[in-house]
């Protein structure tokens, strides 16, 4: 039997402007983690408050942990653009280095 379960790859904004892509299998709570300051060591800690930007729901662990490595290796008009879900500038973006 095959089970289905929910992986998330999100993207917040930070305070100081800043994206922060992970991964989870609770939004909503991950969400408070990252906004109440749960571990003084996460790069979040020091940018809070952080607004949800964009999530992508998954059925396997390992497709949503591919897709947020990829994603942390955007630029942030990529990102900007997957908000939006804007996939002509996703790929024009991607046949330009740098952009």
């Amino acid at each position: 039997m095959i089970r289905i379960h929910n992986y998330f790859v999100y993207i917040l904004e930070c305070a100081d402007k800043s994206y922060y892509v992970g991964v989870t299998n609770d939004l909503e709570t991950r969400l408070i983690q990252h906004n109440d300051g749960e571990n003084d060591l996460a790069y979040t800690f020091t940018r809070r408050p952080v607004i949800l930007k964009y999530y992508h729901r998954f059925d396997r662990i390992e497709d949503a942990i591919d897709f947020e490595k990829q994603v942390k290796g955007w630029s942030r008009k990529k990102k900007e653009a997957l908000f939006e879900e804007n996939w002509n500038e996703i790929i024009r973006l991607s046949n330009y280095k740098n952009k």
